[in-house]
């Protein structure tokens, strides 16, 4: 545990020095998923909870109690929409794998042209996906460690752009479970580069001068953008634990290599294991964010062999008012 506590320490270190803001492509991968982590303020780094674990923290869904599927929707910024469908399975107490579908959907817009100010009958659309696979495993009874293996892709009209990246978390709880700690880094991988049949554009390479081929297909050059990377450490307690009441508090570090560092933090009060109040603040040290308090609700029924979480969050996003959180899932016991 030694060793790669120190590893993480060191890519933390790396980060610190590359910390540039708004140098990144795929910003979409800073968008919080999952009601209950936004509800606790996006303080979740240390808590294994539900399927949206893996996007927080992949080494820690292997101390899920059951396998489980979620659905969640987010009603994001100028009617855009989030969607995750995530599920993770565990294999035995030890070992479990998950995958996970994470989409931002700008919807579509009718094109307009100078000659065609009110339309065109065409319409261009954009949207942001990525698409992994994670394990975990418990090496201690203490001890988990994970990753996840992503595809990120964005496309606007007729350009898009891809990359593959890894994320890799662990997990230390206390031997009687008191409290707990987590760590995670995501996103290392490639550079995306804008590609698609819009960057072609016939060129004159001698415009001064006739008598040749004035018509020679050239391709736009664009950038390549390296994706953010997110180095998180959380701790968290359950200082109340009882049959009837459970109260959890959780903090996280959030340093983020193309913006400023920042910390969040979370409450959860649980009754009888079967619903659940929630509050957060997110974003405490970066000034120039509109992120802030969060507040949500869960309730938690069983049907047969199966259990059903309902959770709905709502996010103060400043300027932008309030963004609505909602999320279903289901856990088999």
């Amino acid at each position: 545990m030694k060793k790669i506590t120190i590893t993480f320490f060191i890519a933390f270190a790396i980060i610190s020095a590359q910390s540039k803001v708004g140098t990144s492509a795929a910003q979409f991968l800073g968008i919080g998923v999952g009601p209950k982590s936004v509800a606790m303020g996006g303080a979740f780094t240390s808590i294994a909870d539900d399927a949206s674990t893996m996007y927080w923290n992949p080494g820690a869904i292997s101390r899920l109690g059951s396998s489980q599927t979620m659905f969640s929707n987010t009603n994001w910024l100028v009617d855009t929409n989030i969607n995750l469908l995530a599920a993770v399975l565990k294999l035995n107490s030890s070992n479990a794998i998950g995958i996970f579908f994470t989409q931002l959907d700008y919807g579509e817009e009718e094109i307009t042209d100078l000659y065609n100010q009110s339309g065109t009958n065409l319409y261009w659309k954009a949207s942001d996906l990525v698409t992994g696979l994670s394990y975990s495993r418990n090496l201690t009874n203490r001890f988990s460690i994970g990753g996840s293996l992503k595809y990120i892709t964005q496309k606007i009209y007729n350009e898009s752009a891809s990359a593959v990246a890894l994320d890799v978390g662990l997990l230390y709880q206390s031997l009687n479970e008191d409290f707990r700690i987590g760590m995670s880094i995501s996103n290392f991988g490639t550079d995306m580069t804008l590609d698609g049949k819009d960057l072609l554009k016939t060129i004159d390479l001698d415009p001064d001068n006739s008598g040749h081929n004035e018509t020679i297909v050239a391709k736009l050059k664009t950038d390549a953008w390296p994706l953010p990377l997110f180095f998180r450490v959380g701790i968290s307690s359950d200082i109340i634990n009882s049959d009837v009441i459970r109260l959890t508090l959780a903090s996280d570090f959030f340093m983020p290599s193309d913006d400023v560092e920042s910390m969040n933090f979370g409450i959860e009060a649980g009754f009888l294991d079967r619903v659940f109040l929630r509050a957060g603040y997110k974003a405490i040290g970066d000034s120039a964010s509109e992120e802030g308090l969060t507040m949500g609700i869960g309730a938690k029924v069983y049907v047969g062999g199966f259990g059903m979480v309902v959770d709905y969050t709502v996010q103060d996003f400043g300027k932008f008012g309030y963004i609505p959180h909602w999320g279903l899932s289901v856990l088999l016991k």
